[in-house]
C-alpha cells in the first residue's frame, strides 16, 4: 500500500500548540505530514523562514513522520511536486471556515486531484492564534503553555533583542 502523505502549509511564526496539535492528530490517519512553511504569506514575520522551518524540525525531532520544510508559490503546485493530493487545513471557529472554505475551492479549481481536510483544533487552543501569541508576548505577557517550550525560548529572544 503507499504511503499516506499529507500537507499541513502555514506561517507558523510562531508555531503555537494548536499547529502541534492538528500535526499529531493528523498522524493518526496520515503516515507522514509535510509541515510545509509559506514563503510568501502577506504577513509581516516575526521570524525569517529558516528560523521558522527550523522551529518546526526541533518540536517534532522525535518524530521522523514529521517533515519540515519551505514552500513559494501556489500550493498545489508545491504539493504536485512532492506527489501528494491531500492538504491538512486547521479550523477553530466558524470565522475560519469561510477562508478556507474559499481557499480549498480555488486549490480544487486549480487542481483537481488536490483534496482538503478540515481538522477542528483541541477545544483547549480555540482562542489562540499566531498573531495573538506574537501581541500577548510583545506587550510582556506570557505565552507558556501556548507554544512549544522551544518557541518559547526564542519569542523571548527574539522580543528582547528588539526591545
Amino acid at each position: 500500500m503507499a504511503e499516506r502523505i499529507a500537507i499541513y502549509p502555514g506561517t507558523f511564526d510562531p508555531l503555537t500548540n494548536g499547529h502541534v496539535s492538528i500535526v499529531r492528530r493528523s498522524l493518526d490517519i496520515f503516515d507522514k505530514v509535510i509541515v510545509a512553511v509559506a514563503v510568501h504569506s502577506g504577513k509581516n514575520p516575526l521570524f525569517s523562514l529558516d528560523e521558522r522551518v527550523e522551529m518546526v524540525r526541533e518540536v517534532f525531532q522525535q518524530n521522523p513522520r514529521v517533515i519540515a520544510e519551505s514552500f513559494s508559490g501556489l500550493l498545489v503546485e508545491y504539493a504536485q511536486s512532492r506527489g501528494v493530493n491531500t492538504i491538512i487545513r486547521g479550523l477553530r471557529a466558524v470565522s475560519d471556515f469561510e477562508y478556507e472554505f474559499q481557499m480549498a475551492l480555488m486549490n480544487r479549481k486549480l487542481e483537481p486531484n488536490i483534496h482538503t481536510v478540515f481538522m477542528m483544533t483541541d477545544y483547549k487552543w480555540l482562542y489562540i492564534s499566531s498573531t495573538i501569541i506574537k501581541d500577548v508576548a510583545r506587550l510582556g505577557g506570557s505565552i507558556e503553555g501556548l507554544v512549544p517550550a522551544v518557541v518559547a525560548g526564542r519569542m523571548r529572544e527574539r522580543l528582547a533583542a528588539t526591545a
